[in-house]
């Protein structure tokens, strides 16, 4: 082979070499434009976000020694179920003792109120018997209310966590006992990045998966609102960005996503479990 067909040949080696590369480089350029068109400039997502809810907590109103303790952690309780009891003789002697004063003080009151008619008893006398009746009647509706409280009931419907207490243990009002977690309402904090806030909006559609049971099941949920400021403003020690060695850091801030009660239901998460959100920025 001549040296001119030599290169006439690698000529058209590189010409075809160049179209194949045109042709890789169009197809990706193609593939981006899709990929934008129909995901990139439609959707944001993070896995950054965790599940979370208002749990509440259970604490005595009054005073007094644990007598019984009806659950455990993981124990699934309704509204109104009987968690715990405090011996209730302090307040049962309270009670008695507020009742029988009410009662003294009620008689007392009728028969001045019925001799003021004919001026046997002042109007001075009739209204201090009165004031004595309704002091007796606060003493008894707050005896009452005592002696109720020693029944300790779930708030709300859930499941218990963090018992604290145990059987015969001294508590004062306002001890912390344990809390009950509604997860038949749990949200999604998600934590978005400040430049990615422009797309979100209340009200557009979420599609989300947990690590705990990974793709096979999909949750949905709405966007439902926006922190108040970012996870490093709220942080214990926030960030001092005064400081002259300062660095840039891309900011997040905590999206809150409403979940489905049904679906919750059919696949139940517990609190502070990862998620994988992905918002639909077209959807509102």
């Amino acid at each position: 082979m001549s040296r001119k067909q030599q290169i006439v040949k690698k000529l058209a080696e590189r010409k075809k070499a160049f179209s194949i590369l045109g042709g890789v480089v169009a197809l990706c350029v193609v593939i981006f434009v899709l990929y934008w068109g129909l995901y990139g400039s439609r959707y944001v997502s993070t896995d950054n976000a965790y599940t979370a809810t208002e749990i509440a907590q259970v604490t005595p109103e009054v005073d007094g020694t644990i007598k019984s303790v009806n659950v455990v952690d993981t124990n699934s309780v309704k509204a109104g179920e009987v968690l715990a009891e405090i011996d209730p003789r302090d307040m049962q002697v309270a009670y008695d003792k507020a009742k029988a004063n009410y009662d003294r003080a009620k008689i007392d009151y009728d028969r001045r109120k019925a001799l003021s008619a004919s001026g046997s008893v002042s109007a001075d006398e009739l209204t201090r018997s009165e004031n004595d009746l309704a002091l007796a009647s606060a003493n008894f509706r707050e005896a009452t209310l005592n002696l109720e409280r020693t029944t300790i009931r779930s708030p709300i419907d859930g499941v218990v966590a963090k018992r604290q207490v145990q059987l015969g243990q001294r508590v004062r009002a306002g001890t912390p006992l344990m809390v009950i977690v509604p997860l038949h309402k749990l949200h999604v904090d998600a934590n978005f990045k400040e430049s990615e806030l422009e797309k979100l909006q209340i009200g557009q559609s979420v599609r989300l998966t947990s690590d705990l049971y990974g793709s096979r099941v999909i949750y949905h949920g709405v966007v439902d609102g926006f922190s108040g400021g970012t996870g490093a403003a709220f942080a214990t020690i926030p960030a001092q960005n005064a400081t002259g060695n300062w660095i840039k850091v891309v900011q997040r801030v905590p999206v809150r996503i409403s979940l489905k009660p049904e679906e919750l239901a059919e696949n139940p998460l517990s609190v502070g479990v990862s998620m994988r959100v992905r918002v639909d920025t077209r959807s509102e």
